[in-house]
C-alpha cells in the first residue's frame, strides 16, 4: 500500500472518528413524531412491521418545509437512480447550501459522495447530517460503511452497533455486525 494511500485513509478515518465521537455534544432534539416513530421501530414486532414504520420515519425526514429544497432533494435523489451522480452532487450540494439545517440534504450528499469513492466529502457529509439529526441510522450505517471500506473493523462494528439499536431489525446491518465481530471483539472462549 502506498504512503499516499495510507495518509488518505488514516486522514479519512480521524474524520470519521471525529463525527462518531462527538454525535452526543451537537445533538438536536428530534420531532415529536419523530421520536415517536423511532420508538415504533425499536419495538418493531418483526422486519415487515419496522419497514412500513421506516419508510413513515424517513417520509418524516424528507419534510424540509420549501417546496424548492423538496425539489432539489427529488432531483438529486433521481439523478442517483440514474447513476448521473456529478448532477446528484451538484443538485444536492446547491440544496445544502440553500438547507444547511435540513439533515436529509446532507444525509442524500454523502450517499451521491461515497457512489463517488470521494470518502472524505461522505464522512463530512455524514457529520451534518448527524449533528442535525444523532439518530439518523441510515447516517450511522453510512459511518459504519465508511470505516468498514478503510479496513477499520472495530469503528466500522460500532457504528453498525449504533444504527442496529435503532433499527434491529435490519439484517444487512446485523449481517455486517457479524462479519465484523470476530475482528472487532477477538475470540471469545
Amino acid at each position: 500500500m502506498s504512503m499516499a494511500h495510507m495518509t488518505f485513509k488514516s486522514i479519512v478515518a480521524a474524520g470519521v472518528a471525529i463525527v462518531t465521537y462527538s454525535l452526543p455534544l451537537s445533538a438536536e432534539v428530534g420531532s415529536d413524531r419523530s421520536d415517536e416513530l423511532l420508538s415504533q421501530l425499536a419495538e418493531a414486532e418483526d422486519d415487515v412491521a419496522a419497514q412500513r414504520v421506516e419508510r413513515e420515519l424517513q417520509l418524516e425526514w424528507s419534510k424540509s418545509g420549501s417546496a424548492a429544497m423538496d425539489l432539489l432533494l427529488k432531483r438529486g435523489r433521481d439523478a442517483m437512480e440514474v447513476n448521473d451522480l456529478d448532477a446528484a452532487v451538484e443538485h444536492l450540494t446547491a440544496l445544502t447550501d440553500h438547507a444547511p439545517d435540513f439533515a436529509e440534504g446532507w444525509l442524500a450528499l454523502s450517499l451521491a459522495y461515497y457512489a463517488k469513492e470521494l470518502y472524505g466529502p461522505a464522512a463530512y457529509a455524514l457529520e451534518r447530517t448527524l449533528a442535525l439529526n444523532p439518530d439518523h441510522f441510515g447516517a450511522l450505517q453510512g459511518v459504519g460503511a465508511i470505516f468498514d471500506h478503510l479496513d477499520e473493523p472495530q469503528r466500522a462494528y460500532d457504528a453498525y452497533a449504533m444504527a442496529a439499536r435503532l433499527r434491529p431489525h435490519d439484517q444487512t446491518l446485523l449481517d455486517a455486525m457479524e462479519r465484523l465481530e470476530r475482528d472487532a471483539r477477538g475470540w471469545k472462549l
